[in-house]
């Protein structure tokens, strides 16, 4: 990146990113240190990888000053020492799998809500300015989309309840500390550095360099809105650098953040057998309980507060993965 394009008002700040070793996490401190920021990350490296960190630090482009500490969000004493002397924090440490978090629910609330609970408290006590929290559109459960702002949650797992609690969480700690707090709820992410995800596009690709059947459970025609990493980490910045507007609310408040276009598991399926050359079989096994049939984001909320535009097509976002 030119030196022109970098942030000018990122220079000083120092940010924190939790989570920061991880598929999303790696992403954003290579786009977030390629504008400036000087970045620190707590990770526990229970699924991050700090070797992620360090292919960033042998290239010329400014992660090498990036700070890790490792400790668990869990705890309210690393992550207190985690957050001071910090000017923001991007919270992306979770336990992210609807069927991880119905196997162990007090786990999947214990780092979810709790760890949320830490930083924010951590935060307040600290004096940071702005805290974007990774919350995810298992909050809104079953719902005719496309999904925005307005639909009532109605969370289908434990981990899309806890993600709900984390937004809540973030809007009390705004209206009633002044925390400028801004949930983000993402689509179905996928990109680079998700080699160990469960989700569905890493399985898929996965498989197909294998040569193996795609494995579709139940019919195939839920439908999902599948978002780049890159598209992510635009919003993230967007957030990071946005000014309250005089006509919407920004701060305590809530962004969709995909790409608006519905697209079913077995188009996937289909996209990803074309690409590889027709190669490979696609299967069905029983659906999971928890999932969500259908599933695409009103993204109007965002492109309109926070100049948000999802830039990666999905056969442009896959050709790069395969």
């Amino acid at each position: 990146m030119a030196q022109s394009e970098r942030n000018q008002d990122s220079q000083d700040k120092i940010l924190l990113i939790t989570g920061g070793c991880g598929f999303i996490g790696t992403n954003l401190v290579k786009y977030l240190a390629d504008r400036g920021y000087q970045i620190r990350v707590l990770d526990n490296l229970s699924t991050g990888k700090e070797e992620n960190l360090r292919k960033f630090r042998r290239q010329d482009r400014g992660p090498s000053a990036v700070d890790l500490r490792v400790g668990d969000i869990r705890d309210r004493g690393e992550v207190s020492k985690a957050v001071k002397g910090t000017d923001a924090v991007v919270h992306l440490a979770a336990h992210t799998s609807v069927t991880d978090s119905l196997e162990n629910p007090r786990e999947d609330w214990e780092v979810n809500v709790n760890g949320t609970f830490n930083l924010l408290e951590a935060c307040r006590q600290n004096g940071v300015t702005k805290f974007v929290f990774a919350s995810s559109n298992a909050v809104v459960g079953e719902q005719a989309p496309p999904i925005d702002e307005l639909k009532i949650p109605k969370p289908l797992s434990p981990y899309g309840a806890s993600k709900l609690a984390g937004e809540a969480l973030c809007s009390a700690y705004h209206h009633s500390f002044g925390l400028k707090t801004i949930s983000l709820r993402f689509a179905n992410c996928y990109g680079p550095y998700a080699d160990d995800k469960t989700s569905v596009i890493p399985r898929f690709i996965k498989w197909a360099k294998e040569e193996k059947p795609l494995i579709i459970y139940g019919d195939g025609n839920q439908t999902r809105d599948f978002v780049h990493v890159n598209d992510v980490c635009q919003a993230i910045y967007l957030a990071l650098t946005a000014a309250q507007p005089s006509t919407m609310e920004l701060y305590g408040s809530v962004f969709q953040i995909g790409t608006g276009t519905e697209v079913s598991i077995n188009e996937l399926a289909e996209l990803i057998k074309e690409m590889a050359g027709n190669k490979i079989q696609i299967s069905y096994e029983p659906e999971r309980k928890g999932e969500i049939k259908r599933n695409y984001s009103d993204i109007t909320k965002a492109r309109t507060v926070l100049n948000f535009e999802p830039k990666v097509k999905l056969r442009e976002g896959l050709h790069d993965l395969l």
